[in-house]
Order: C-alpha cells, then sequence, then structure tokens
C-alpha cells in the first residue's frame, strides 16, 4: 500500500507554488471583476434601468434661479401627471418642498392624468399634501377670484405636444386671463414641444371658430414650447399679464422628444407615446367624423379606421402621394371603447419612418378627402347639437374640410403659406434656437 501510495503522489506531477503576492493579486482580481459584474447584473435586472443622459433642464429645475419671483408669496400650481421632473419627482413634492404652496388646479382629465376626454372634474383635496385641488375642466374653465383668492403667484406646469386643438394651452391663457383681472403674477415652468419647434404645420385658426379647442388664431401645429405660446398669448393677443417664464436649458428646436434624454409620461390616456403625438395635430381631424382615429386601442391617432373602410385601397392611395417620411400599412383593429366599440375595423397605421420629414397636416387632409372618396354614403360627419358648431370646423378652425369645395392639395398650399407667415411672426417669442 505505502509502494502504491507513493507511486500515485509521484503521477499528480510537481506541486506548483505561486509567490505569495501573485497569490494576493489573483483573489483581487476575481474579487473586482465579480463586483463588476455583479454591478452591470444590477442594472440588467432593474425593470427600468438608470434613467438617460440629461440633455435638458426643465424650467421645474430652474426655480432656485427665481426665487425673487416666489419669495414671501402664496403659489398656486396648475398641473397633472406630466409635471414631474427629469428623475419623475412630482412638481407638487418640489415646489411643497421650496414655496408655500396653497392651491393645485387641475385641467381636462384631472390632476393624475386619468379622467376620458370631456369628462367633468370635480373639485376635491389632494391627499398627500391637503391642498385643495379646483377643477378647471366643470363648472368653469377659468380660475375664478375666489380660487384666486388667497394666491399671489400662479404657476402652470403641464407637458403640451405642440397642437392648437390639445387643450392644455386653452387652459393656460384663461388662467392668465384670470391672473390679469385678479392681479396674480403668471409663471410658466417651460417644457420642450415633443414634436420639435422647427416646423409648423396647417391653417390658423378663424376667429369665428375660436372654442375651447382653438382659442387663437395659431396654426394646427404651432412648433412653441408652452413657455413661447404663452409669451405670444400675451403680446400678440392682447392679455397683458404679469408674465414670467422659467425657461429650460439644452433644448434645441430641432430636438424630438426621444432626442431630449427626457422621460415620457402619458400626456392623456389616449396620448400614452410621443408617436401618438406626433399623428395627433393630423388625424385628430377625424374625430370630427365617424372614423375612428384609434381611440380604444394600443395606437390611438396612429390606426385610422371604420367597419365599412376598406383598409387595402386606403393605403394604396395614401402611398400613392408618397408623402415624405411616413408608410400606410393596411390593418385591422377592434377598439375597447370609443367609436365602433368591440367591432372589428379596416383601416391604416400610419408608420413614421422619417420624424423630421413627417407633415400631420398633410397626412389628416388627405386621409379624409380618400376616406370619403371610399366611404361614399358611409361616411359621414358628426352632427352638431342644437345650438352647437359642427366638430369638424373646431378642430379644423374653419369650415373648408366639411364643405369639401377645395381640394386637399390647393387647402395645403394655403396652409403652408400661412404656418410660414406664422413662423416669421413668432421669431420675436422664441426662446430657444
Amino acid at each position: 500500500m505505502r509502494k502504491l501510495a507513493g507511486t500515485y503522489r509521484k503521477t499528480r506531477g510537481p506541486r506548483w507554488k505561486w509567490p505569495f503576492f501573485i497569490r494576493i493579486l489573483f483573489v483581487a482580481m476575481v474579487f473586482f471583476g465579480l463586483g463588476a459584474w455583479l454591478s452591470a447584473g444590477a442594472g440588467f435586472w432593474k425593470a427600468a434601468g438608470p434613467l438617460p443622459p440629461r440633455r435638458v433642464r426643465l424650467g421645474i429645475e430652474n426655480v432656485d434661479n427665481y426665487r425673487d419671483v416666489f419669495q414671501g408669496r402664496r403659489i398656486g400650481l396648475i398641473t397633472n401627471a406630466t409635471g414631474v421632473d427629469s428623475r419623475l419627482v412630482s412638481s407638487v413634492e418640489i415646489l411643497a418642498a421650496k414655496m408655500n404652496l396653497v392651491a393645485l388646479f387641475a385641467p381636462e382629465h384631472g390632476l393624475r392624468g386619468n379622467a376620458v376626454a370631456g369628462a367633468a372634474i370635480p373639485h376635491e383635496k389632494d391627499s398627500k399634501t391637503g391642498l385643495p385641488i379646483y377643477s378647471l375642466h366643470g363648472d368653469t374653465r377659468k380660475p375664478t377670484a375666489a380660487m384666486l383668492k388667497n394666491v399671489d403667484v400662479l404657476v402652470f406646469d403641464i407637458q403640451d405636444i405642440g397642437a392648437r386643438s390639445y387643450t392644455y394651452i386653452s387652459t393656460m391663457a384663461y388662467a392668465m386671463q384670470s391672473a390679469k383681472e385678479n392681479g396674480k403674477t403668471f409663471v410658466v415652468l417651460d417644457r420642450p414641444n415633443p414634436v420639435g419647434g422647427e416646423k409648423v404645420e396647417g391653417g390658423l385658426l378663424q376667429p369665428a371658430f375660436s372654442s375651447f379647442i382653438g382659442l387663437y388664431p395659431i396654426p394646427l401645429r404651432h412648433g412653441l414650447t408652452a413657455g413661447e405660446l404663452a409669451r405670444l398669448f400675451n403680446e400678440e393677443f392682447g392679455i397683458g399679464a404679469k408674465l414670467v417664464v422659467i425657461p429650460m436649458t439644452g433644448w434645441k428646436r430641432d430636438m424630438q422628444q426621444e432626442e431630449t434624454g427626457l422621460p415620457w409620461v402619458m400626456t392623456s390616456p389616449n396620448i400614452p407615446t410621443p408617436e401618438s403625438a406626433r399623428a395627433y395635430s393630423g388625424t385628430a381631424l377625424l374625430g370630427g367624423s365617424n372614423v375612428s382615429e384609434g381611440i380604444g386601442t394600443t395606437r390611438p391617432f396612429e390606426l385610422v379606421g371604420a367597419p365599412w373602410l376598406d383598409g387595402r385601397k386606403l393605403a394604396e392611395r395614401m402611398n400613392a402621394y408618397q408623402l415624405p417620411g411616413v408608410f400606410f400599412r393596411p390593418t385591422q383593429f377592434t377598439p375597447q371603447w370609443g367609436k365602433y366599440q368591440g367591432r372589428i375595423c379596416q383601416g391604416v397605421q400610419i408608420h413614421v419612418t422619417d420624424r423630421r420629414q413627417f407633415s400631420a397636416a398633410s397626412v389628416g387632409v388627405y386621409l379624409l378627402q380618400e376616406i370619403r372618396s371610399l366611404g361614399g354614403t358611409q361616411f359621414r360627419w358628426n352632427a352638431p347639437k342644437t345650438g352647437e358648431r359642427w366638430m369638424i370646423d373646431l378642430y379644423e378652425g374653419g369650415s373648408e374640410l366639411r364643405q369639401g369645395k377645395i381640394a386637399g392639395a390647393k387647402l395645403l398650399e394655403r396652409w403652408n403659406r400661412e404656418a410660414a407667415d406664422f413662423q416669421k411672426r413668432t421669431e420675436k417669442v422664441r426662446l430657444y434656437r
């Protein structure tokens, strides 16, 4: 046994004896390598991971530079779920910690952004702060003197989507009017235009068609931020409020939402993504008809159709225009609410292939033109109730689309001239280049 054992020991080969410092170095390498791997793994396993690097610093993140505006004054805040900083901390929480926040004001869809379009929002109390929440989409759409009695500075911090018919900018305008009438300072905490600030589209709203979905003569896609719009409303449309815009830093006009490094928060139940916002200025026009604009699906304003449409023919006709930056794919969808709830609709999905070339207004006009042609008697405009105006006219800011007396191409030519003129006129209110 000893002999065998000795033989065995010899067959194992020489035993390596590493110097002590080499062994220590090896252990250290293993230790730090494992740590790095675990760190990477931790990042991988997080549900959302770290937020992307910030390119843009929001107005809410610059309030400390404007302390003189708020010092010793009572603050009212118009906001909703989109009122957050780049780390998704609520503006309510930020301002409550920094200053004397005394009241909150809720626009359409409510403070939390969960109410359906057009629904009346009640007055209530905020469960977290105990502050009153005054509705600006119920009995009144304009802050009353009673609501502002204990307010010195009225602040607006809501994400707009760059479209005239999106009601948050009308809420801002009404609030500015009330601030002027009641001797209050009005402050806008500026945010990006998610569809960029270079392109302006659509005709100017005609005064006879002014409404909550379009108060002033601006285009369908206005190309301005909320702060720039506030300056325009104040100076060109005569509100004359004591206005302070707290600007962003780092935002440039050619930036679209995906390029800002900022997280996207749903601006309303039917604008879940920047893609929905991008299409909205055009396909919102379909809201005045019996054609589904995709509400009740996961792709609102990107899906368009009706049970009586031929999606293949519609796609062929739309692609024949060769509109830049967009492709139309025939599809079917079943809305879970809204128009044609539970029914299969045929139509198209709008695929934007180039965000900068895409023209929402052109898409909206040509879609309506071709759907009217394909649908025949099955297509109709949603008739107004007694004493009300046609919804399509309010969306358009005129009556040309409904009357159909001007071909789509001719109408777009006129709209383009009006948009170009608007762009030149608004140079003076622009804060960013």
